[in-house]
């Protein structure tokens, strides 16, 4: 599959995104890997059996490995559509999942709920990426 131009912004944008949130967390203390290992067992209660700090390390590695594919060129958007879209369902599930983060139509933000509710753009870039890459364009 060719590279393709138009899907370079959105590649670029969540990669660069992700790359970068992954290396901030190569360093997290324990307390700040329990917060967010807390907040991901909404979303997926298996995590909870992790160890706090292996929750963060596992967190850093995914992510900043999810960064550098969507970064690297010749890896195909449809599989690394597939794996943002995966990524970002568990983002926006334990946003929708974690208390206090929406409105009472529970969908809606909480001020605290708009770092979190901005996730769905990666499971939008990830879509797009996932039902885009395998189109075929005639010239």
């Amino acid at each position: 599959m060719a590279f393709a131009l138009r899907r370079l912004p959105l590649r670029l944008a969540s990669g660069a995104f992700l790359l970068n949130s992954g290396l901030g967390k190569l360093d997290l203390d324990a307390e700040s890997a329990k917060g967010l290992q807390s907040m991901a067992t909404n979303a997926i209660p298996q995590l909870g059996e992790l160890d706090a700090e292996q929750f963060g390390k596992y967190l850093a590695a995914g992510e900043i490995a999810l960064g550098t594919a969507l970064l690297v060129p010749f890896l195909p958007s449809r599989l690394v559509g597939l794996g943002l879209t995966g990524f970002a369902t568990g983002l926006v599930t334990m946003y929708l999942k974690t208390p206090g983060m929406t409105e009472a139509d529970g969908v809606r933000p909480t001020p605290q709920g708009v770092a979190l509710a901005k996730d769905v753009f990666l499971l939008a870039i990830g879509l797009a990426l996932l039902l885009d890459g395998g189109t075929k364009r005639k010239s």
